[in-house]
């Protein structure tokens, strides 16, 4: 009994501290992001939402509140409210890419593309492999008609996570309108 009551005791401080109970060992998202790679990989697409919550994960309750929010204003198209949620982040938060992707996904849907690309590089200054940030740059680059830099951006995408079907789409849609040009 007495054994039960001090591991009693020491859930309840554990929980006082913020400290988790039971502690999950979750792959890091560089784990997943091997992973995914691997060519013949058949579960990508839950490989894929592991390594986006694996980047969702700031390790401050503060900063996932805010990037909880802004998220949140973004899908319900409230542009201003997910603005400064998401630049409450990036100020609280600098070091934490997925604060950067969130407000240049924003910035994208807002037709910023600048400030939009601004955030990109932050994202991948901070991490290199963020596919989606490299998609996002991509359509962007694509867009303003930059098709070589765009390509190289798709690539780069493809090459760290070689199973989505619209980044090879685009891959060859790129592709095939630069060999155009140069016949």
């Amino acid at each position: 009994m007495a054994f039960r009551t001090l591991l009693l005791n020491l859930v309840v401080a554990a929980a006082l501290c913020g400290i988790p109970a039971i502690a999950i060992a979750q792959p890091s998202a560089d784990e997943l992001l091997d992973r995914l790679s691997q060519p013949d990989l058949r579960n990508w697409d839950v490989v894929e939402n592991e390594v986006y919550e694996a980047w969702s994960r700031s390790g401050s309750p503060s900063a996932d509140y805010l990037l909880r929010r802004g998220r949140e204003a973004l899908a319900a198209e409230d542009f201003e409210a997910a603005y400064d949620h998401l630049t409450a982040l990036t100020d609280h938060a600098p070091d934490f890419a997925e604060g950067w992707n969130a407000r240049a996904t924003l910035l994208f849907q807002m037709g910023a593309y600048g400030q939009s690309i601004a955030d990109i590089q932050r994202v991948l200054a901070l991490e290199p492999r963020h596919f989606a940030a490299l998609t996002g740059l991509g359509i962007m680059l694509e867009e303003m008609g930059d098709m070589e830099t765009a390509l190289e951006a798709f690539r780069a995408a493809h090459a760290i996570h070689p199973h989505r079907p619209d980044i090879e789409e685009a891959i060859g849609r790129i592709e095939q309108e630069l060999e155009g040009r140069t016949l």
